[in-house]
């Protein structure tokens, strides 16, 4: 197949370009950040993208999405990624809605996943436990009790928490941390009692927050998919935003590139254009075969999860892998080739810096996946 956009693609990246470009450029995500926003982001500017339809591409038109695929939502996560826009499509339409629509009953589903194609709902999906992303090192407890649960324990760097409608929590009901099985989703209320919510500050300014769960009373309804089997949902969703991480951060290396490349054709030192000088040029042409290499396969991810290609895994984790390592190195040579001035908070460099470095590490960083592409390739 070949590696480029379709038509309808093409229509939706120009669109989301334009809308977001001009709504949620950089000055918008200082904004935030300088006045120490609750939520780090504007309610209302999220539901002007639900009525593009945006919030709701993975999900089926009968809960009001449109019932695209990943290779939309990365044309759009390509565009975040160029603006830094810090708003909560990964939480929300992309782990926040997998969970739901691939382990919630009928019920739920028409609870939550029809307010999150409108731009209502904001779900924050609490999982991770520990610095590094493991995917099944899960303690926190679900106890049974008389009618449901006991919920107790930490999460850590739980995206868009503060704000959040609902809370999707990974808790074990059986086993030990790091087993497969044995891990339940729950539904649940920020607002119960014995939930504390304490925001934490970000190297990227987004809106992430530590959650406390001290013996929080939760229903039977509340479970998310079968008892014990809930790492079958986690994969899914875990696999998903991996590679919208990579479609985003394929956005953060295109865009720094083309700005790096701007400011060496107009940068002059000793009277001549810094863009003359061969090593300069050396370095640039590198930099585009990387961020052209990383194109290719993340696009390639995006589509093997839309057919269900059975060695998807292993895209997936190249995807990632290679985003991370590009975005990462792109970061470093414009950080050089603006040289003392990129150092500075006036200039934007650092901003795409610090967010290429927590989409790297967040879902497991280059290291992590390569691993894991040895793993399910067999070696």
């Amino acid at each position: 197949m070949s590696l480029v956009l379709s038509e309808e693609q093409h229509l939706l990246k120009q669109t989301a370009a334009e809308f977001i470009s001009e709504h949620s450029p950089i000055t918008h995500l200082r904004a935030m950040r300088d006045t120490a926003d609750p939520i780090g982001f504007s309610k209302d500017l999220w539901k002007e993208m639900a009525e593009l339809g945006w919030t709701g591409i993975l999900l089926p038109e009968q809960y009001g999405g449109s019932e695209l695929g990943m290779a939309e939502l990365g044309v759009l996560l390509e565009e975040c990624g160029r603006t830094l826009a810090p708003y909560p499509f990964l939480s929300t339409a992309v782990m926040g809605a997998t969970a739901i629509a691939l382990g919630g009953n009928e019920k739920q589903k028409s609870n939550i996943l029809p307010g999150i194609s409108s731009g209502e709902q904001i779900v924050a999906v609490a999982f991770q436990e520990n610095p590094r992303f493991a995917p099944y090192a899960i303690s926190t407890s679900a106890r049974p009790s008389d009618d449901g649960f006991i919920l107790s324990g930490q999460k850590a760097w739980v995206w868009d928490a503060c704000g959040a409608d609902q809370l999707i929590v990974a808790a074990r009901t059986s086993g030990e941390p790091g087993d497969r099985r044995g891990i339940s989703l729950f539904l649940v209320e920020p607002s119960c009692q014995g939930i504390a919510i304490t925001k934490t500050q970000m190297v990227d300014s987004r809106n992430s927050a530590r959650i406390e769960f001290d013996d929080v009373i939760i229903n039977s309804e509340a479970l998310v998919g079968e008892l014990n089997e809930g790492a079958e949902i986690l994969d899914a969703v875990y696999e998903r935003c991996t590679t919208a991480l990579a479609a985003e951060l394929f956005g953060i290396s295109q865009e720094i590139f083309e700005r790096t490349l701007e400011y060496l054709k107009t940068r002059e030192q000793f009277g001549t254009l810094i863009g003359t000088f061969q090593a300069l040029k050396h370095r640039a042409a590198d930099l585009f075969c990387e961020v052209e290499l990383t194109h290719s396969i993340v696009l390639e991810a995006l589509r093997a999860i839309d057919e269900d290609r059975p060695y998807r895994e292993r895209l997936v984790s190249a995807a990632k892998a290679r985003a991370s390592d590009t975005a990462s190195r792109v970061c470093r040579e414009a950080l050089q080739m603006h040289g003392g001035i990129g150092m500075t908070d006036e200039v934007d460099i650092g901003l795409f810096m610090k967010r290429a470095k927590a989409a790297e590490i967040a879902l497991g960083d280059s290291s992590f996946h390569r691993n894991r592409f040895a793993e399910v390739t067999g070696f």
